[in-house]
């Protein structure tokens, strides 16, 4: 008996779903991992709600990254997302340019967008996580790059 109530109460959420012209997602459809830094968890007491869709994060400091930019990390991790595969027209991605750098190169799972801090090296603009990662960066921009180009951070400067 709770078997056919389970599955007719299923029945009728995909229906209404399909009225409405929304999705009805699982819970392996929702982001585990933190869509910022890429490593770390995605924590309940740090979710972020982009367009009537609730977003994992692994803290505040990501949430406050993530509301000045949501539509760029979207785009950048679409495989850490999977809660807006198919809205990409929606969300107008296809508007968006990625930088050829995804990853800060002193926090290596760590992605960058456009207003992250950045700096010049060599005359390519460079992307960092975090003030933190830049000012660490300045200590010794010749041996971080090195290690960075290396682990295939920096596309733009290879060959440079």
């Amino acid at each position: 008996m709770k078997s056919s109530k389970f599955s007719l109460l299923a029945t009728v959420l995909c229906l209404s779903a399909a009225w409405s012209g929304s999705s009805v997602l699982t819970a392996a459809e929702t982001n585990t991992k933190c869509p910022i830094m890429t490593d770390s968890d995605a924590d309940p007491d740090s979710e972020v709600e982009y367009q009537g869709v609730k977003v994992g994060m692994c803290c505040t400091k990501c949430a406050k990254l993530w509301a000045k930019n949501p539509a760029y990390y979207i785009k950048a991790a679409p495989e850490l997302l999977p809660q807006f595969k198919g809205q990409e027209a929606k969300l107008g991605l296809d508007k968006i340019t990625l930088l050829p750098q995804k990853f800060c190169p002193m926090k290596s799972a760590n992605l960058v967008c456009p207003d992250s801090p950045s700096t010049e090296y060599k005359g390519v603009k460079v992307y960092f996580f975090d003030q933190k990662g830049l000012e660490k960066w300045k200590l010794d921009p010749e041996t971080n790059a090195k290690r960075a180009i290396a682990a295939g951070l920096l596309p733009q400067l290879a060959g440079k």
